[in-house]
């Protein structure tokens, strides 16, 4: 199999082991920086130019895009799509995941729970008082729209500190989301790996002392632990609302029921292959080859 990782260094961690797994299965791959493919579009002939050669006979693609390149991305992703070669993230599922007032609508039309939400946007003034009467009361969260690893998330516990920060963000523009603080979390959540429509990973997640966010990327801990039949369905319905094939979902034990947090199509491997012992970016690997063989399957049946 011809396999191509898009990333921006062959040197990070989930890439480095993605990449180590399909060498060892014997695959041909090759590490490509997204932002050195250039997309050339001719009638019936798209096509990648990678230091100005042309990628030709590529099984597959395993996007591994960084949150400063979505949208570069994304339109490389699409041309390989153009070019009918397996992707296992979509152009347009990589745009959903990264936004997460779109994510959470894409949650709210399946039904699948996550905390009280409200949408901010410095176009539609809004005063505190009422966006606490919607939430529900304090603490809150503040989530900038595009961020990751814990980045652009802020806890808010009384009149005061919201008062000072959306005043502060109303005057930059800026666009996030203002959530209800679960308490009952202790400020612990669950990462979920999911490859296809099977979950491969779990690993509950508690941030360092002092800190109401978890991610291992700001000192977080990680430890095993096992889902309930609900938290499975929740987070392969979530990856399903999103259009992901591979993801990380995080989620949220509460008094009414696991809540999503995030829908990560780019999720890290070091944290959760340490704290479970599970080789991830092996069965990530097998995920494709499976998904490979099905398609060249489909495409030989057909021509008689």
């Amino acid at each position: 199999m011809k396999l191509i990782i898009l990333s921006r260094s062959e040197f990070i961690y989930s890439t480095a082991r993605l990449l180590e797994e399909a060498e060892y299965r014997n695959h041909d791959v090759e590490v490509i920086d997204p932002l050195q493919c250039k997309m050339v579009m001719r009638k019936n002939n798209p096509q990648i130019l990678v230091y100005g050669e042309k990628l030709e006979k590529v099984d597959a693609v395993l996007p591994r895009i960084g949150s400063t390149i979505t949208h570069y991305g994304s339109a490389v992703i699409r041309q390989f799509e153009m070019m009918n070669t397996f992707t296992t993230l979509g152009s347009n599922a990589l745009l959903r995941s990264r936004d997460k007032l779109r994510t959470m609508q894409l949650l709210s039309r399946e039904g699948i729970d996550f905390p009280r939400t409200f949408y901010y946007s410095s176009e539609a003034g809004i005063e505190t008082e009422e966006i606490l009467e919607l939430i529900g009361g304090y603490p809150i969260v503040v989530k900038v729209l595009e961020g990751t690893q814990g980045l652009g998330v802020m806890l808010l516990d009384s009149k005061m500190a919201a008062v000072s920060v959306l005043e502060a963000l109303h005057s930059l523009k800026a666009k996030f989301l203002i959530q209800e603080y679960i308490k009952e979390a202790k400020g612990s959540d669950i990462r979920i790996i999911v490859a296809g429509n099977k979950v491969i990973a779990t690993m509950k997640r508690e941030g360092k002392e002092g800190d109401f966010r978890s991610n291992i990327h700001r000192g977080g801990m990680g430890s095993q632990v096992a889902l309930s039949y609900k938290e499975e369905t929740q987070a392969l319905r979530a990856c399903r609302a999103l259009g992901l094939q591979i993801a990380g979902v995080d989620l949220i034990r509460s008094s009414r029921g696991p809540l999503i947090l995030e829908v990560n199509s780019s999720p890290g491997l070091e944290g959760i292959e340490a704290a479970t012992g599970r080789n991830i970016a092996e069965e990530m690997i097998q995920f494709i080859e499976y998904q490979v063989s099905k398609e060249n399957y489909r495409k030989n049946k057909y021509k008689g």
